[in-house]
C-alpha cells in the first residue's frame, strides 16, 4: 500500500511538472528579422538596425530590396547643408568679411503694434455718395426706358 501511495505521489508530481513546463514562457527568440505580409510580398524589419526591406518572389527567387528611408534622406540633406554652410563661412573669412550674426527670432509682441483703424475723411464720403447717386439715377433712367419699351410693344 505504501508503494502505491508513493507511486501516486510521484505520478502526480510528474503530471504537475509536465503542465507547468508546458505553460512556461518560451525562451526569448534571437530572431533578428520580423516579417509582415504586404500585397504580393513581405516587409522585412531588421530588429538590430531598424532597416526595412521589401521582399518579393520573382522568377529568380526571393529578393529583398531596401525601402528608401526618409530619415536617411533628411540626414544626408542636413549634412550637405552643413558642409555648404561651412564652405560659405570659410569663403567669407578668406575675403576678410565678418561672419553674420545668427538669426534670432523676435519675441512675440515685442515690436507689433495694434493695427490702426483709419476712418474715411468727409471728402471720401462725399465722393462715394456722389458716385452712388449717379449710379441710382442711371438705374432709374434705365428702368423707365425698359418700361416705355415694354408698353410700346404691347
Amino acid at each position: 500500500m505504501a508503494r502505491l501511495a508513493a507511486f501516486a505521489v510521484l505520478a502526480g508530481a510528474v503530471l504537475v511538472a509536465g503542465t507547468a513546463s508546458a505553460q512556461s514562457t518560451p525562451p526569448e527568440s534571437d530572431a533578428r528579422f520580423s516579417f509582415h505580409k504586404v500585397g504580393d510580398g513581405f516587409l522585412r524589419l531588421d530588429g538590430r538596425t531598424g532597416q526595412v526591406s521589401l521582399c518579393l518572389h520573382r522568377t529568380a527567387g526571393w529578393t529583398c530590396e531596401t525601402v528608401p528611408d526618409e530619415r536617411a534622406a533628411l540626414e544626408s540633406e542636413i549634412a550637405r547643408l552643413q558642409n555648404s554652410n561651412a564652405a560659405l563661412k570659410k569663403d567669407l573669412l578668406a575675403r576678410g568679411l565678418p561672419l553674420p550674426e545668427p538669426a534670432r527670432p523676435e519675441p512675440p509682441g515685442a515690436t507689433t503694434r495694434p493695427p490702426e483703424l483709419k476712418l474715411p475723411s468727409q471728402a471720401d464720403i462725399d465722393r462715394v455718395m456722389s458716385f452712388v447717386e449717379k449710379v441710382w439715377r442711371r438705374l432709374i433712367e434705365m428702368m423707365g426706358q425698359v418700361q416705355k419699351d415694354m408698353l410700346g410693344k404691347t
